[in-house]
């Protein structure tokens, strides 16, 4: 009998990633968005993994968490505040790395952009999640996890690397071989090798439209979506994760393009293809579909999953998973 994963695998209609939950409708990374996401049909929730002090993995965008966290208003922790120098960029906050987990346990999420999504402010009060309460939740509805390693070479250069961790910790919840539902992505290249050699779970191999790998894994994403760039992914990756611009293009006003050739190369090299990210709110959409000029608005959010169905990518991650599933449904 086919596992519900290796289903979703042979389907046409592109499966569903609740990217950082349904973060469009609840502060991400919460388990209040996670549950949301599965409640709205999502196939696969999508969090972003970071250490704490105790080697502890938990959910958040960034290791700085003062932009989703109330940190800033602990004075017990002000003076944790530092600037650190992360992928060669200098940040200054508070840093998941320097806390316990019983400390993160302390803090309540913030929504990340309050600007946007105003409504999400009300909900103050959830804390931060761990990785296994996050497996443990969607496990119980049935769905998978797509986890994303963050910043690997930087966590591994202060003693705390995350991929072991990961791996066990899917472990534990009985997800080891290719069939389950888990994916496991990073933008990094040389720690999806390393995981390969580790673990039989699904790997992705994530791509920007601009930039490099950090780890110095190729000399560009750029080179990495050519069609020989894609036969070296697939010698280590099941996936590539690709930002949506890779897909469908957009012209100088912001209107989409006809799509590229990517997603048919990816195939070719035996690699799926998941799209990133799509937002539902008229400020992430391409001109032809926003509606009015709020950028906080709500546009014609379907039919851009539309554009992305009809360019044949097999997964899509979005903020917004009831938009989505009602399109495809």
């Amino acid at each position: 009998m086919f596992s519900l994963f290796a289903m979703l695998l042979a389907m046409s209609t592109p499966f569903i990633i609740g990217h950082r939950g349904a973060s469009g409708e609840r502060p991400e990374h919460t388990l209040a968005a996670y549950a949301l996401a599965l409640d709205q049909g999502a196939d696969f929730i999508e969090p972003d993994i970071v250490p704490t002090k105790d080697g502890e993995l938990v959910a958040r965008h960034e290791n700085e968490i003062s932009g989703t966290t109330d940190v800033a208003d602990h004075p017990e922790f002000a003076g944790r505040r530092t600037t650190k120098t992360i992928e060669g960029q200098a940040v200054t906050g508070w840093f998941t790395e320097d806390f316990t987990l019983a400390e993160l346990k302390t803090l309540r999420a913030r929504e990340r952009l309050p600007q946007l999504r105003a409504a999400n402010t009300a909900y103050a009060d959830e804390p931060i999640a761990t990785l296994d309460e996050l497996i443990a939740l969607a496990k119980a509805r049935g769905k998978g996890v797509v986890a994303e390693v963050k910043h690997s070479s930087y966590f591994a250069s202060i003693g705390l690397p995350i991929e072991r961790k990961l791996i066990d910790s899917f472990a534990r919840h009985g997800w080891s071989k290719a069939d389950d539902p888990v994916w496991i992505e990073s933008f990094e290249v040389g720690n999806l090798k390393a995981l390969r050699r580790m673990t039989k779970l699904k790997l992705v191999q994530l791509v920007d439209d601009k930039g490099a790998p950090v780890d110095g894994g190729a000399q560009s994403y750029a080179t990495m979506i050519t069609p020989a760039g894609l036969k070296q992914v697939a010698s280590y990756a099941d996936a590539l994760g690709a930002a949506k611009a890779l897909v469908v293009p957009r012209d100088g006003e912001g209107r989409s393009l006809p799509a590229t050739s990517l997603v048919a190369d990816a195939h070719a090299a035996g690699l799926k293809v998941i799209v990133w990210t799509l937002r539902s709110e008229n400020f992430f959409l391409p001109a032809e579909l926003r509606d009015g000029s709020d950028p906080r608005a709500k546009g014609r959010a379907g039919d851009e999953v539309r554009l992305f169905a009809r360019a044949g990518v097999d997964g899509i991650f979005t903020d917004h998973p009831a938009d989505a599933v009602a399109t495809l449904k």
